[in-house]
């Protein structure tokens, strides 16, 4: 009566633990994938983050080399300006020598100029030297305004470049934060490629235990089938002793009434032993398909010995589920950390980039409204130049004493238009001191005559000659000529209203040229 019980409990633990195995199977390959799941989703963000990285670090490269170029180019054309204008000064220098010489060579034939062509020469000079004093000053302002400007615009440079050594540092902090995500990527890796191998070697096992309990299996069938063999022949053994045994009762029915009896009794609980040994090998054959009570002792002992097995491996995979619950519990935290934080530092760098974007934009405004301004001050200091050696090139005639003359270091850049400038100054001061006391509007009257005369005398062709008057015969008082005059002094003649029309004339002209020269200052 035992053996049913046996063997129903141990059918029964076979099927709780086949049922838990395929339990912790199906739960071991959801928490595979979950973790597989999980590592693409990591990797993916990973690859997204370095792309992202990799674009900004260009952005910014591209953006710094942008910034160094043109900062590099203002610069050479700066220089590129300031030696053309050195050049230019050189050449000045050169040509202001080549002047000084020739005026020191012309000096004694201009030595004895008249005195209301000096007076009227130097007021003019005069003037045009107060018109280029001042357009020199405001000159001079807005230099140094541009110098102010490029001052800022270096300091702009440099913090840019303070600046872009930080990033340097930042774009450093990112590649170890990438370098220390892989090295977390390997180790879980490695995690996986451990449970991949764990789960090989769980199901290689299960393999051989289910061909093992199909081998048991097939034992136990032959087994069986022996056995029910051995009953057919055992109940037909029985049946030859019943016929017997009725043969026997007709003869021997009053003697053998109780043997009869206790025969009948025997074979029933006979076969009754048989029949409960026949279900009993049936359901260990079921179960089991064990033969003999050695074999079951040893099967149930494998069993137990299998239980425990499979008890502690149960045990170390809950253990290692626990262990890789928490690693993706830690993945999941750090994906979310390193996800708030690169979306941080993401948007905080685009608003830096932005800014910076923003800045370069203004500093190149501000940098091309200096270049146009320093286009119009060289601008307005080559009229300048132009005037000044214009007004020297018309003071020419005028000497100047030795230790008068400007004493200046040929080496400046200023030294040719103050060096002109100064000389000017000197020889109108000269000039106007001359024309003191003496009549500006005769000097005026005198000049413009003779160069009447002079413009006249450079119209007449060639060939033609003019005669002059002897001398003693013009300036006779008793002559007939000079009494006509000074009986017709206040008739104008054809020749003096054409001779005054034309003077008229050329100093309407003269005035709208000098007009225009102080417009163009």
């Amino acid at each position: 009566m035992k053996h049913p019980k046996v063997t129903a409990m141990a059918a029964e633990h076979i099927t709780g633990l086949k049922r838990k195995i395929r339990l912790l199977e199906v739960e071991r390959k959801a928490c595979y994938d979950r973790h597989e799941a999980a590592i693409m989703k990591n990797q993916e963000l990973i690859h997204q983050l370095r792309e992202d990285n990799r674009r900004l670090h260009r952005k910014l490269a591209g953006a710094h080399a942008e910034i160094i170029e043109t900062l590099d180019e203002c610069v050479l054309s700066h220089r590129k300006r300031f030696n053309a204008l050195k050049h230019g000064t050189e050449i000045y220098e050169r040509h202001h020598e080549e002047l000084k010489m020739e005026y020191r060579r012309m000096k004694p034939e201009h030595s004895a100029a008249p005195p209301g062509l000096r007076t009227l020469k130097k007021e003019e000079n005069a003037m045009n030297l107060r018109v280029l004093e001042n357009s020199l000053e405001k000159s001079q302002f807005k230099c140094k305004e541009a110098e102010n400007i490029m001052i800022d615009y270096l300091k702009l440079k440099s913090h840019l470049q303070d600046e872009s050594l930080a990033y340097q540092s930042q774009l450093d902090s990112l590649q170890a934060e990438i370098l220390k995500h892989r090295e977390e990527l390997r180790s879980l890796q490695v995690v996986n490629t451990d449970s991949q191998l764990s789960k090989e070697a769980a199901k290689a096992e299960l393999q051989q235990e289910e061909e093992l309990l199909h081998k048991e299996c097939k034992e136990r069938e032959q087994v069986i089938a022996s056995y029910r063999k051995k009953v057919d022949e055992r109940k037909a053994q029985a049946a030859k002793v019943e016929r017997r045994v009725q043969r026997a009762a007709v003869q021997l029915d009053e003697l053998s009434s109780e043997v009869q009896h206790s025969t009948t009794r025997m074979l029933a609980e006979e076969e009754k032993d048989i029949s409960t040994a026949e279900e009993a090998f049936r359901r260990i054959k079921e179960a089991t398909g064990i033969t003999n009570i050695q074999e079951l002792e040893e099967h149930f002992t494998s069993q137990k010995e299998t239980r425990r097995h499979l008890e502690r491996r149960q045990e170390e995979n809950e253990e290692v589920l626990l262990q890789l619950k928490e690693q993706k519990e830690l993945l999941e935290q750090q994906f979310e950390e390193m996800k708030y934080s690169g979306e941080a530092k993401l948007f905080s760098h685009q608003q830096t980039l932005q800014e910076r974007e923003q800045q370069l934009q203004a500093e190149q405004q501000r940098c091309d409204e200096a270049e146009e301004r320093l286009d119009w001050l060289v601008k307005t200091l080559g009229a300048v130049r132009h005037g000044v050696e214009h007004l020297a090139d018309n003071l020419q005639h005028i000497s100047l004493d030795e230790h008068t003359v400007p004493n200046m270091h040929p080496d400046s850049e200023d030294f040719v238009v103050l060096g002109l400038m100064a000389q000017c100054e000197q020889k109108l001061e000269s000039l106007q001191k001359e024309l003191e006391g003496k009549d500006v509007a005769a000097i005026m009257k005198e000049m413009l005559e003779k160069e009447f005369y002079v413009r006249i005398e450079g119209k007449l062709p060639e060939h033609s000659t003019q005669v002059k008057p002897p001398e003693d015969q013009a300036q006779d008082p008793y002559s007939d000529e000079d009494k006509s005059d000074k009986d017709g002094a206040h008739v104008i003649s054809r020749e003096a209203l054409k001779r005054q029309s034309q003077l008229i004339v050329d100093s309407n002209s003269k005035r709208k040229a000098q007009k225009k020269r102080k417009g163009k200052f």
